[in-house]
């Protein structure tokens, strides 16, 4: 039922674009860990997401072969500037190549390196509007963290695998990922500042809002 319900809302979203389309072909083709690509059905909440927030400034944090950074940029607004991180160097030029055939490739910015090290030094390119936390797991406490102090008040942090193929419910799931995954759901559920909710798409997708000082 859940892949008939699946193909159902693919069917019946907005068509993928072609860049979208050759991105996630090529992923599944040529890379290992294809599942990390977020997909149709997910993109195009995601670049819904970035049309209702209209943010002017959005950082990603690990960005894989760069699906969802195109998603992002899809729905930016004309004046907002994208930036992006992935630590993995050897995908720069395919990155690269690929945002430069984007619409908005004049706004889309990749940094190479470690978001934990890259971040400090990203402060002055804020304040972040909107921010998308999807690199090592075991460091999504430290990313956010690091990313509060540069949010603006009232500005939206989206967290994916969230759900983490339902691992986080599982009493005999005890992995590092799991284990900081769990970790991070219940700090951001009891955090004074932020707003939270959990769409259950896909490896679940957490949403917060960043309250007002």
């Amino acid at each position: 039922m859940d892949s008939l319900i699946d193909d159902y809302i693919a069917a019946h979203i907005s068509e993928e674009p072609a860049l979208l389309n050759e991105t996630y072909r090529f992923t599944n083709n040529h890379h290992l860990y294809p599942r990390m690509c977020s997909g149709h059905v997910q993109g195009r909440i995601l670049k819904m997401l970035t049309a209702m927030i209209a943010p002017r400034r959005i950082i990603e944090l690990g960005c894989y072969t760069g699906y969802s950074s195109l998603c992002l940029a899809e729905g930016m607004p004309a004046d907002c500037q994208l930036h992006t991180v992935e630590i993995d160097d050897e995908l720069e030029d395919e990155l690269l190549e690929r945002f430069s055939r984007s619409p908005q490739s004049d706004r889309i910015h990749l940094h190479i390196g470690d978001a934990l090290g890259l971040l400090p030094g990203m402060k002055d390119l804020g304040p972040w509007d909107m921010a998308l936390i999807d690199a090592n797991k075991r460091n999504y406490v430290d990313y956010l963290e690091l990313l509060l102090p540069q949010m603006r008040p009232g500005g939206f942090i989206l967290a994916d695998n969230t759900l983490w193929s339902g691992k986080v419910v599982d009493p005999t799931a005890h992995d590092p990922q799991t284990l900081a995954i769990r970790r991070f759901n219940d700090y951001v559920a009891r955090h004074p500042r932020l707003d939270t909710a959990i769409l259950p798409l896909r490896d679940g997708l957490t949403l917060l809002r960043v309250k007002p000082l």
